[in-house]
């Protein structure tokens, strides 16, 4: 998944993104409003992580805007302000979380797990995916008790298509939220169509994986 993280505090937002790329984001920083802007008319972001003190544009008129360029993306707000009208005026805007500082990185993290799970409708980390389940907090896929061993990047493809379940997803969707962006004269769908292969070829020794479709000409989803 593709996070944008927006703050002018350097220190702090290098930690955000060491973590956050351990954890199995890409991240982008921005350290003000102007190149936030920027990087969000670039590419699509799944979150951004929005700091409120900006030093060249209030954080909530960035929220407004951000908005509008970015309408899918996940917004949480990271801030030291603790006014309650700001924290409202942030959700009013449509901020999914309000996180004041200090916070920790793993209650950051957890937050964000769930905020994912909620927008695609699943309940907790643990997906029933026919005879299979996933345990979005592990990184695994049983048959059984048997992890079936997929690669970090096969993973990464499997995990954003369930969070994006009966939707439709291209290869070049799958391709900029699990590699970055691309741009058109390095851009090549084979990329995905073998990692796909690969994850149908690991999951079929094991059980049938009629939930993991192929849509003719567009991509690839799942059915649940």
């Amino acid at each position: 998944m593709k996070v944008l993280i927006i703050e002018d505090e350097r220190g702090m937002a290098l930690e955000m993104e060491d973590f956050l790329i351990k954890a199995g984001y890409l991240c982008d920083l921005a350290f003000t409003a102007k190149q936030a802007r920027q990087l969000m008319e670039e590419g699509p972001y799944d979150f951004i992580l929005l700091d409120l003190g900006l030093p060249d544009k209030d954080g909530l008129l960035v929220l407004e805007d951000a908005k509008k360029i970015c309408p899918e993306a996940s917004y949480i707000i990271l801030t030291a302000r603790g006014k309650l009208e700001d924290r409202i005026k942030g959700l009013d805007l449509g901020a999914d979380d309000y996180l004041p500082k200090p916070f920790s990185l793993l209650e950051l993290q957890s937050r964000m797990q769930a905020i994912s799970r909620r927008k695609s409708g699943l309940r907790d980390n643990l997906v029933a995916l026919g005879d299979f389940t996933v345990n979005l907090n592990t990184r695994m896929i049983l048959y059984g008790d048997a992890d079936i061993g997929l690669s970090k990047k096969e993973f990464d493809l499997l995990s954003y298509m369930l969070l994006n379940k009966n939707r439709p997803l291209t290869r070049m969707q799958l391709s900029e939220h699990i590699w970055g962006s691309f741009s058109d004269d390095d851009y090549d769908s084979n990329y995905i169509d073998v990692h796909i292969k690969n994850i149908r070829k690991k999951l079929t020794e094991h059980g049938p994986v009629e939930w993991l479709q192929t849509i003719r000409g567009v991509g690839y989803k799942i059915k649940l």
